[in-house]
């Protein structure tokens, strides 16, 4: 089946029952294929269980989810096997080095041997992590942490990447290679969904982002087009709190 968007969200709708309004309430977006996509909102607003439902981890109320043209309510096995997850929490076995964490994550994902090999060389060395392979991942820094993390989701040369909170707790260093990786990316035609709350950087790296309150998606653009459309917001930060009278970093209860 083909389709113009990556992802497509329809009326998307999610209950939960110690919440009275909906966490995401009729949620609609379009995400173009080959685009480094930003969605935006404060933590608990319903970014990652958004993301959840695109990778049919959650189940909805309401609407429908479209990756690739594939229906998450149908067709997960199709659609899992186009998309790669880097999630906020790390997802590494803390009693193997980094390099063993990449083959075992290969493994499940059906790699050949020699393949894998190959791949985890090349992601290790565009990574900066070639000579921290052989150490445990309880010896890695936070941002050596994140970087295998990342890279366990493109092992299998995923069409689309996503990304939820990628930066999280990484020094500076680490947080600007995975950046500009990621532009690098998405560049080779990989479709890049990246999940933020931290808004100077999705406006360095995303060609579109989507901010979201209350559930559903107020504002949707071009970085540089929104910030210049409205008087006195030179930034997404700014234009985030006149919209939704938020601060970015505020959280959800």
């Amino acid at each position: 089946m083909q389709s113009s968007a990556a992802i497509e969200i329809v009326n998307l709708t999610k209950r939960y029952k110690k919440r009275i309004n909906p966490t995401l309430n009729g949620l609609n977006l379009s995400i173009p294929k080959g685009s480094l996509f930003g969605i935006l909102a404060p933590n608990g607003a319903g970014k990652t269980t958004t993301i959840e439902i695109i990778c049919g981890l959650k189940k909805f109320d309401e609407g429908d989810v479209f990756v690739g043209g594939y229906s998450v309510k149908k067709d997960i096995k199709k659609i899992k096997k186009l998309i790669g997850l880097v999630p906020q929490d790390i997802a590494l076995f803390s009693s193997l080095t980094g390099r063993e964490n990449l083959t075992v994550i290969g493994g499940i994902y059906g790699i050949r041997k020699d393949e894998l090999k190959s791949r985890i060389d090349i992601l290790l060395n565009q990574f900066g992590l070639t000579n921290s392979a052989g150490k445990l991942i309880t010896e890695y820094s936070g941002g050596m942490k994140r970087r295998i993390n990342l890279i366990a989701g493109l092992l299998h040369e995923p069409e689309i990447l996503i990304l939820d909170e990628p930066t999280v707790g990484v020094d500076a260093q680490s947080r600007n290679l995975i950046l500009e990786e990621l532009i690098k990316i998405n560049k080779t035609g990989t479709t890049i969904l990246f999940i933020s709350h931290y808004l100077e950087e999705a406006e360095c790296i995303c060609d579109t982002v989507a901010m979201m309150d209350g559930g559903k998606i107020v504002l949707q653009g071009n970085p540089r087009t929104l910030t210049d459309s409205e008087p006195g917001c030179r930034n997404l930060e700014a234009l985030y709190f006149k919209l939704s009278g938020k601060q970015m970093r505020d959280s959800y209860e």
